[in-house]
């Protein structure tokens, strides 16, 4: 998704100022930006607290900042001055991750962001956006733009088969309909989904909604999915994210503040290195079971217990 970002990125610097903020890497892709914005373009190298920092800096004086790294640097590395610099003060700093989930994946844990919304939201203000094609960018910016605060965005692969047209970007949206058990994606994992459940029995196959906003709020939730989760008695979410502060642990509550609790609910995310081998991002989701096949092999066999 990132070609996808920097233009939409482009096409916001024609609209409005802003900072921009790299920790030392977007070679070959940001370039053209860094032209434009000239030196509201900031390298800040490999510190990315300080470049959390500078951007609170910048912020506070009026205009916005836009802070860009690796997914696992950005969030963990300086949580505290995201904390205490960024999110108490309610500063207009955006956090842009590239490689959320296991995107980095034969680069082992260390580039592995699989707590990242999940802390991040503990934080005051803050929303998460993570889109789940690239034609999402372009909305997911303008809305980050739009408010004044703390916002994280979080880039994956962009895997939406060729013929499929995505509804317009939105917190929640229903992809594929079908008589079977909702499945909810967290982001990107929702593109082989598509592709695997389309040729399915639509009678049968998996309902399948796309999350691509954070928090999850029981007041937010859209009445159609309640109707299919009332209707199946069963919820799968997929998501590349450990299930501490996952966004499946924050849907089911917001089910129970709404009276609703299905009577079969799954959470399949990463649980670990068992195997103690690192490769692809396929492999891992493979590795993980959230792969198509793997989550609706699992959706099917739930909903039939």
């Amino acid at each position: 998704m990132r070609k996808a970002f920097v233009a939409a990125v482009l096409r916001l610097a024609q609209e409005r100022p802003f900072a921009f903020l790299s920790g030392d890497l977007g070679f070959m892709a940001l370039e053209p930006l860094r032209d434009l914005l000239g030196p509201r373009f900031i390298n800040a190298g490999v510190a990315e607290q300080n470049m959390i920092s500078v951007a609170a800096g910048i912020a506070s004086e009026g205009l916005a900042a836009w802070t860009y790294s690796i997914g696992a640097f950005l969030y963990a590395r300086p949580f505290e001055q995201i904390r205490n610099d960024v999110c108490y003060h309610g500063l207009d700093v955006k956090l842009v991750a590239n490689g959320g989930g296991f995107a980095y994946g034969p680069m082992g844990p260390t580039h592995h962001a699989l707590e990242d919304y999940g802390a991040l939201l503990t934080l005051r203000g803050l929303r998460a956006f993570v889109p789940a094609f690239a034609v999402d960018l372009d909305p997911a910016i303008q809305r980050m733009a739009e408010r004044h605060g703390p916002d994280y965005l979080r880039l994956g692969w962009c895997e939406r088969p060729a013929d499929f047209e995505a509804p317009p970007f939105a917190q929640w949206r229903r992809l594929v309909a079908g008589g079977g058990p909702v499945v909810v994606a967290v982001g990107p994992v929702a593109g082989p989904l598509v592709a695997a459940l389309r040729d399915e029995p639509e009678a049968t196959r998996p309902e399948l909604w796309a999350l691509c906003e954070l928090p999850v709020l029981a007041a937010m939730l859209p009445g159609e999915l309640l109707e299919s989760v009332t209707r199946s008695g069963t919820l799968v979410v997929v998501e590349e994210h450990v299930a501490q502060g996952s966004a499946g642990s924050a849907l089911a509550l917001a089910l129970l503040q709404n009276g609703l609790a299905p009577r079969r609910f799954r959470l399949l995310c990463p649980g670990g290195y068992s195997s103690g081998r690192f490769g692809s991002h396929a492999f891992h989701r493979k590795a993980h079971g959230l792969d198509a096949a793997s989550v609706l092999a699992s959706s099917i066999a739930l909903a039939s217990s």
